[in-house]
């Protein structure tokens, strides 16, 4: 299995390679040559197997000889024996034909823990096979760093550094990036929103005498080890509700479009997806570009939802790929057209995305709403981003087909906004009880590509 870059222009490289890579060097996005198939006979076999199996077998097709059989099933064992439900990725029903896939059980209570955890034990499987070590830089808007921080920390041969937005995150976001105390972890907190964090980090792996020199390695879903791992749990889903017999629909809170990607890719698979629908907030340019046709930033709002506070969906590079047939110089020259300010998709690109997704937009009233009504209704308590995609997923329900929603992370993370919109303050787990006790360890620095090369060159173990 080779993996070929989005843009066309960089050599083709293995799993493990890149994996370890992240981004490709034209600037591009890898993704596998071509997209393994499950038959119905073998999505049907996936009944009744634990979460750690249907992993193995929805992800082995991809990997290749990066790891045996054997290592691979340690690998994904490893990764999620510190979830905090047996099932991993439970189904909660909340109305006749319309369900919650609970993804907030992993150690960080968010749905990026099903990659970072998975791509933890990866980078720690291969580092220590070769005897490398790599410099870890990442971007977040809240929960892919803590995830990574959290899969990352203590590890011998990994140096981690995550840029949030100063001021742009929520305070038990910000906590889980900064408490930890371990040396090989650094919280930088940039001047500026996520959208800036996301253009350094891409700035400093186009900057190639600094990506070589740290060895920089990257874990933002840019990584197509990230966007594998979420795949596995619309197989589990899909399959709980009946699939392949059966076709469902997926809504999914996105906004650097990952999550939902893999929902594309699930169905490229095999997987019968009736409707992906993408579901954001204030923050609405995936909801624009695929009502107009116009990719064009134009300020990020901050939200109650802030981990889709994006305007730049590094993701939607993966689908405009498939959208025009695969052609790396045309992505290659829209992209070229967005750092200019935006691009227009071409016709028979827009009818491919419209084809493959459907979209909504949830403001901050109705996302409030959506979190009170939810819990008078059901008492099941939402975080904002959850509510963004329940109340888009209203909109795009069918009485034949079962609707999903993916409820991407624990409301104790939001405890502000949640309790503002329904009276009840979501406590902590047990284990993270302490949180706001702990110290805090983080640096905060300028938006600025120098001033940022400069402390990660300061601070790695040699």
């Amino acid at each position: 299995m080779k993996y070929i870059s989005t843009r066309g222009r960089a050599p083709s490289l293995s799993f493990e390679e890149a994996m370890l890579t992240g981004l490709a060097r034209d600037g591009g996005l890898y993704l596998p040559e071509s997209i393994p198939q499950m038959s119905a006979e073998d999505i049907r076999a996936l009944h009744g197997v634990s979460y750690e199996e249907a992993a193995f077998r929805v992800m082995r097709p991809f990997i290749g000889d990066a790891f045996t059989d054997d290592e691979f099933h340690e690998i994904i064992a490893r990764a999620y024996a510190g979830f905090g439900h047996a099932a991993r990725a439970p189904l909660k029903q909340l109305d006749a034909g319309h369900f919650l896939l609970e993804l907030f059980h992993g150690p960080t209570l968010a749905f990026k823990d099903f990659a970072m955890q998975l791509i933890g034990q990866m980078f720690e499987f291969s580092l220590k096979r070769s005897g490398n070590r790599v410099s870890i830089v990442g971007a977040t808007s809240g929960d892919t760093g803590s995830a990574a921080i959290e899969a990352f920390r203590g590890l011998d041969a990994v140096d981690v550094f995550i840029l949030y937005p100063h001021g742009r995150v929520s305070e038990v976001q910000r906590r889980q990036m900064t408490t930890p105390g371990e040396s090989n972890v650094h919280a930088l907190a940039i001047d500026g929103h996520f959208d800036d964090a996301q253009a350094r980090v891409k700035d400093m792996f186009n900057d190639f005498e600094f990506r070589d020199g740290v060895r920089l390695a990257g874990v933002n879903s840019i990584n197509w080890a990230r966007v594998l791992a979420q795949v596995v749990y619309y197989f589990t889903s899909a399959v709980s509700l009946g699939a392949p017999d059966r076709k469902v629909s997926f809504t999914v809170p996105t906004g650097n479009f990952g999550d939902i990607f893999a929902g594309y890719i699930a169905r490229r698979m095999g997987l019968p997806i009736d409707t992906l629908v993408v579901a954001t907030n204030q923050n609405d340019i995936l909801h624009r570009c695929l009502s107009s046709g116009d990719y064009r930033p134009d300020g990020v709002i901050p939200s109650i939802s802030p981990s889709m506070d994006i305007q730049v969906s590094s993701n939607f590079e993966r689908a405009l790929y498939y959208a025009y047939g695969q052609d790396g110089g045309a992505v290659a020259q829209v992209m070229d057209e967005l750092r200019a300010g935006g691009f227009s998709v071409s016709q028979g690109a827009l009818q491919a995305l419209r084809e493959a997704f459907e979209s909504g937009r949830c403001d901050e009233d109705a996302t409030r709403a959506a979190i009170r009504q939810t819990w008078d209704r059901t008492g099941e308590l939402l975080c904002p981003h959850s509510a963004v995609g329940l109340h888009v997923a209203e909109d795009h329900r069918s009485a034949d087909v079962p609707m999903i929603t993916l409820a991407t992370a624990h409301p104790a993370k939001f405890p502000a906004a949640v309790e503002e919109a329904s009276g009840i303050h979501p406590p902590l787990p047990e284990r993270m009880a302490d949180l706001y006790e702990r110290d805090e360890r983080v640096t905060r620095i300028a938006n600025d590509l120098g001033a940022i090369e400069t402390l990660i060159k300061e601070r790695i173990t040699h």
